[in-house]
């Protein structure tokens, strides 16, 4: 079973955002976060990559990429929870499915009264 948080806002489709580590933030980073309609976060973290670049430039290390990219993966899904709080979502409850779309069936089920 896969774990999802649920974000409501009132006239809108409820957003589902999966738990765990994501691939998809690891490697592609701030693209990853626009693509998702975080846009401050992936900002932020393109200011980030920039800065990682520049560290790497003047240490010769590749220490501050792999740093970068194990928290892109770590909190990238959290950094899409943010961003829909600031576009007016709130949390709702988490669903468990085995899939994106079995989720969103369990949560519209659940809120059926």
């Amino acid at each position: 079973m896969i774990i999802f948080t649920s974000h409501l806002k009132p006239g809108k489709t409820p957003v589902l955002v999966r738990e765990g580590f994501s691939w998809g933030a690891a490697i592609f980073g701030w693209i990853w976060l626009l693509a998702q309609g975080a846009w401050v976060p992936g900002l932020l973290v393109l200011a980030g990559a920039v800065a990682a670049i520049w560290a790497v430039g003047a240490t010769g290390s590749i220490a501050p990429l792999v740093a970068v990219f194990l928290v892109q993966g770590v909190f990238g899904r959290d950094l899409v929870r943010w961003s829909l709080g600031l576009q007016g979502y709130t949390p709702g409850l988490p669903v468990a499915a085995a899939s994106h779309d079995g989720a969103l069936l369990r949560l519209l089920d659940a809120r059926v009264p």
